[in-house]
């Protein structure tokens, strides 16, 4: 359940202040000249911290506060239609909006109920009269209200006559200078693809995953000498089968890694496991929740001979990753608070 006063929320370290919001009922005299942007935020990428910059920088003219307004559930899933995999859970998609600037966030479970309200009733009566809109900065594309029938002309009709500025954001192209913007769409793809390091030009982070470590099939440490943490995945997207570069963020601090995610062919168990093998660590983290920093793909799955030719290959991976890592400056440790 959300605090109804200033949550303080913990992103590797960094302590960022945001009031986190999730009814309406907690929300006792409107934001003063609160500029707000709303969306579900998948992945929080690049595009979406592009507009929620200028959200911050616009509160901060008016001398007012900043509001992400998001969902939970996805609205394609509470009206039953299908959506695709998440980029980013829940937890991660608040922390990446605290990380942000925003000052508040307001996530309201959006039902059939939420999505009855017609687009002119969620403007007057909970954009302007229960958030206290004063801006409202929203994509090109932006479509809202029962049968999304609200769109950009309709909050510039409504504008003058409820004391609101409608801004439209630009799209943020991506990296190769294409017609294409960033989206959560083309993220999905490249990460199902495994391409992990170009999944970071337009994420601003590495991919990751996160997990309960739990109890394995009990042959890594003992044979094949490299013992792993096995993940009960609490995401949904996952990347492409094969051997990866990591990091990963557990209870005692950032460690280096390497990660198997697959069915493991050599051992014709035909299991689907996720496994990680942190480099230079020695503590017990059964039952705690890791997160993984997909850094970058060493190789596709394969079966091997047997378990020497598989541990041969494992120590490969590792001096590989090592490199790697180092040279990305991505084994820096550092104790998480």
């Amino acid at each position: 359940m959300c605090l109804e006063v200033l949550s303080t929320i913990f992103i590797s370290g960094v302590k960022e202040n945001m009031q986190l919001v999730e009814t309406l009922d907690q929300i006792s005299t409107p934001f003063k000249n609160s500029v707000v942007t709303i969306g579900n935020f998948d992945g929080v990428h690049k595009g979406h911290q592009a507009l929620l910059r200028q959200v911050t920088s616009k509160a901060k003219e008016l001398s007012g506060t900043s509001v992400a307004l998001t969902f939970e559930p996805h609205p394609l899933r509470a009206l039953g239609i299908s959506s695709p995999p998440l980029i980013t859970r829940h937890d991660q998609k608040i922390e990446l909006l605290a990380a942000s600037g925003i000052d508040v966030v307001i996530c309201l479970t959006f039902d059939k109920e939420f999505a009855a309200i017609t687009a002119s009733d969620f403007i007057k009566d909970i954009l302007v009269n229960k958030i206290g809109m004063k801006a409202i900065i929203i994509g090109p594309d932006y479509t809202f209200g029962k049968d999304r029938a609200g769109n950009i002309q309709l909050l510039k009709d409504q504008g003058p006559i409820l004391g609101f500025e409608t801004i439209v954001a630009d799209w943020i192209k991506d990296k190769t200078g294409s017609t294409h913007r960033i989206s959560s769409t083309q993220i999905r793809k490249i990460v199902m693809d495994g391409k992990v390091e170009q999944a970071k030009k337009y994420l601003g982070r590495h991919y990751q995953i996160r997990g309960k470590v739990i109890q394995g099939r009990s042959r890594g440490g003992s044979q094949l000498g490299f013992p792993t943490a096995n993940i009960k995945l609490h995401d949904e997207l996952c990347p492409k089968f094969g051997v990866y570069a990591v990091t990963v963020e557990t209870v005692y601090g950032n460690f280096p890694g390497v990660a198997n995610i697959g069915f493991s062919p050599t051992f014709d168990d035909h299991m689907f496991t996720i496994e990680v093998h942190i480099l230079d660590f020695d503590h017990d983290i059964y039952g705690t929740r890791i997160r993984v920093n997909m850094v970058a793909r060493l190789r596709d799955e394969k079966k091997f001979s047997g378990i020497r030719e598989l541990s041969e290959q494992i120590q490969k991976d590792i001096d590989t990753a090592k490199d790697l890592l180092q040279k990305n400056g991505a084994a820096q440790n550092h104790h998480l608070s």
